[in-house]
């Protein structure tokens, strides 16, 4: 399902000093990047204006477009563009609070999701992820019969024989 990201509104609704959070737009990307090479969706993220001059950091991104809205228009209308021209609105998801682009999304069938809402999703997956990938012998290590069969296995003598 393509998935379009009020790339501004999504920074301000996580955003929380008092916590110490504050993610640039670089940094938010690259964290959106993992969330939809594991979600398998497909999205763009747009931001107002025309951005950093050097957009190298956001070319580093395989499952996300990212999008300015550049000079003569903003990032609000431009996500009601993508609206309109989708030929299956319907399988689009809007990431934005702003009731402006909820109501284009509802108008022509689209998904919508706040952009808290949405964090909170990207937050539990990408959780998840990090729990699953590292074995559990990697903290406990092997134990002394998997070592002695290792050694055998490599043709290695035991560190006890050399004792």
């Amino acid at each position: 399902m393509p998935v379009i990201i009020d790339g501004h509104n999504l920074l301000w609704s996580i955003r929380n000093p008092e916590e110490g959070i504050s993610l640039t737009d670089v940094e938010l990307c690259k964290i959106l990047d993992k969330y939809f090479a594991l979600s398998g969706d497909k999205a763009e993220i747009i931001f107002d204006g025309i951005g950093p001059p050097d957009k190298t950091e956001f070319l580093n991104t395989r499952y996300l477009v990212v999008t300015f809205s550049g000079r003569s228009c903003d990032c609000d209308t431009l996500i009601e563009h993508r609206i309109l021209e989708s030929t299956a609105p319907a399988r689009l998801t809007i990431v934005s609070s702003d009731r402006r682009l909820r109501d284009a999304a509802g108008a022509r069938k689209a998904s919508d999701i706040k952009s808290e809402d949405f964090w909170e999703q990207v937050q539990k997956l990408l959780k998840r992820q990090k729990k699953s990938k590292e074995p559990g012998a990697k903290r406990t290590g092997l134990t002394d019969s998997e070592t002695e069969l290792w050694l055998k296995t490599f043709g290695l003598d035991s560190p006890r024989k050399k004792q």
